[in-house]
């Protein structure tokens, strides 16, 4: 087995201290994560040796370039780190790409791997399918993106809307008109739209119809030109719903639509996303994103729980 022993500089003692962590807790995750290196820290020198060292050179390599890049490392962030660098991914460049400088100062940046591919198919296609497991930042993202077109006059409005599954019974025991019935099933989106613009500019937009947070029976009948849609949950569409939103789609538009094909709680189990990929698949300015467990960035728990599932799902002993 090849040992290689090699020095890192740190360009400054100031980042040291944010590279190790409070009491050294990140360079214990980095020793508890790779323990056939060693690591010796000395000023501003990090000494690595073993066979990991080539390995956790090249993180603290990434993790230097994060910081020097305004990134706050934190356990979590070290962990994705980690992941991406055991993919042969490149670390430093998925999470200093930048999407939109938001609300109260916030950097909304991808955290995975497959959350840069997501965001680089919204900028280059017509259509994208973000497809993946609750936790993955697919309508978190494509808000992001939407009102970063606004921002940048690419679009005049952006359009958000939801299938409301259960508009039946349930929704006519609810007070109020219609818009107040499907309410909850929009407040996600009106949610997402706060985290990205303050609540003033947020309902200055609501008011002037820049945004439109609307159900999803609203976009029949209608040509939608100029206008970055978003259509969230879009495995409780019908294929008949599918088919309709997308042929509303008019000049100098955007769309994305987002789904987790596991979930599907429209009646009778006929997704309008079901078999799409293999229907639609050749078309120019169309494409489809796959993001799956490693891409969660809530509570490590909720990886673990979508890790299982799809263990599961994929097990052909796994009782019916």
């Amino acid at each position: 087995m090849t040992t290689t022993q090699l020095t890192i500089h740190v360009p400054g003692n100031h980042l040291m201290r944010p590279l190790l962590g409070e009491r050294d807790e990140l360079l214990r995750i980095v020793e508890a994560e790779f323990p056939e290196a060693t690591v010796h820290v000395r000023g501003n020198e990090i000494a690595v040796g073993g066979p990991d060292a080539d390995r956790v050179g090249r993180l603290f390599g990434e993790l230097i370039t994060l910081l020097q890049a305004g990134q706050d490392l934190d356990p979590s962030l070290l962990g994705r780190t980690i992941d991406m660098l055991r993919a042969d991914e490149r670390p430093a460049e998925v999470l200093t790409t930048e999407v939109l400088r938001a609300a109260r100062g916030r950097h909304v940046r991808p955290k995975t791997a497959g959350q840069k591919r997501y965001i680089d198919a919204i900028a280059a296609n017509t259509i994208t399918f973000g497809i993946g497991p609750a936790g993955t930042g697919k309508s978190w993202l494509a808000v992001a993106m939407a009102v970063q077109s606004l921002q940048a006059k690419e679009v005049d409005r952006i359009i958000l809307t939801r299938p409301a599954v259960e508009a039946g019974e349930r929704l006519g025991f609810l007070p109020g008109d219609l818009m107040a019935k499907v309410d909850p099933y929009l407040r996600p989106l009106y949610d997402a739209l706060h985290d990205m613009v303050d609540a003033e500019a947020a309902q200055r937009m609501l008011d002037r119809g820049t945004v439109e947070v609307a159900p999803l029976a609203f976009m029949r009948g209608r040509t939608l030109n100029n206008s970055f849609i978003i259509l969230d949950e879009a495995q409780n569409t019908t294929p008949e719903q599918m088919k309709m939103f997308l042929t509303r789609i008019g000049f100098g538009s955007k769309v994305v639509v987002t789904g987790d094909t596991t979930q599907v709680d429209v009646q009778g189990g006929r997704s309008g996303l079901a078999g799409l990929e293999r229907i639609l698949t050749g078309i120019d300015g169309l494409g489809f994103v796959h993001l799956t467990g490693r891409d969660v960035v809530r509570h490590r728990i909720v990886a673990q729980i979508v890790d299982a599932y799809e263990r599961d799902a994929t097990d052909p002993g796994a009782a019916s």
